[in-house]
């Protein structure tokens, strides 16, 4: 049996805060703030394994997901929401609705192996992508953690590319 991924959720997605979090997220002001913030969310969760995100005060599951740049060779991180579902973790390419796929998923598609970090873990993975008959059900999992995701999905014409990341 493959075991599971760690879950260390703090904060709370219920709270008055993390309501209108999740409500300005969804704007594009909100987009681009969050877009800013990202270097500072990326440093707290690099210096702690992922036990601490910016974010976690509004519950937000993040994850530092650390590919091989496709065109460099070299490491990429990105802190990414995730959906957790005991052994796969399932990250989506919203890019906050805008039109070119993140590079990330990019590099996925060339190199499957990643790592994550995760509750103060690092953890060796392999990314699939996630089948169009699956897709609208994980989807709306990630609309469960903020409903921001269903913005970026009608902000753009791409389809949203989801993967689901599994122990190596």
């Amino acid at each position: 049996m493959t075991p599971q991924f760690p879950d260390r959720l703090w904060g709370s997605r219920t709270n008055l805060l993390s309501r209108a979090a999740n409500r300005f997220a969804a704007t594009k002001p909100g987009s681009l703030l969050i877009r800013t913030l990202t270097p500072l969310d990326r440093a707290v969760l690099e210096r702690t394994d992922a036990k601490y995100t910016v974010l976690g005060p509004i519950g937000a599951p993040v994850i530092l997901l650390t590919t091989i740049g496709r065109k460099s060779g070299l490491p990429r991180t990105q802190p990414l929401l995730y959906v957790h579902d005991g052994d796969t973790l399932y990250v989506v390419g919203s890019n906050f609705g805008q039109a070119k796929h993140p590079a990330w998923t990019v590099n996925l598609l060339a190199n499957p192996e990643a790592t994550v970090a995760i509750a103060g873990e690092r953890i060796q993975v392999t990314a699939t992508l996630v089948p169009d008959a699956d897709k609208e059900a994980i989807f709306a999992r990630f609309v469960e953690i903020t409903g921001a995701y269903a913005a970026y999905r009608d902000r753009t014409t791409r389809d949203l590319r989801i993967f689901a990341l599994r122990r190596a």
